[in-house]
């Protein structure tokens, strides 16, 4: 079950990342309110799996998952360019994440 928050907790660290990007620097309500409450949706799923996994994976994996979103969501809206390489690295972090659930 921690796997599962860390994950969604990972989910919800793009959203908040998103938001506070679209909230220009807190003046627009709507992305204000769903960073807040994302941050601390993420915050405290984090919070729940570290209690059974590893602070280090636990944290790794969230900031890897919530990364690789975050720049997959800007490059499918064109506020970022897309490219064979960052794909590749993009899916190297994607592999560690994986990795990182199989050696735990």
């Amino acid at each position: 079950m921690s796997w599962l928050i860390l994950l969604m907790s990972g989910v919800l660290e793009a959203v908040w990342a998103t938001a506070l990007g679209k909230s220009e620097g807190f003046s627009r309500l709507g992305p204000t309110v769903v960073f807040g409450v994302a941050l601390l949706a993420s915050m405290a799923g984090l919070a729940y799996a570290m209690r059974e996994l590893p602070i280090g994976t636990s944290y790794a994996v969230w900031v890897g998952i919530g990364a690789v979103l975050t720049v997959v969501y800007s490059m499918a809206t064109g506020g970022e360019s897309a490219s064979l390489l960052k794909m590749l690295f993009l899916g190297g972090i994607v592999a560690c994440v994986v990795g990182l659930k199989l050696v735990h």
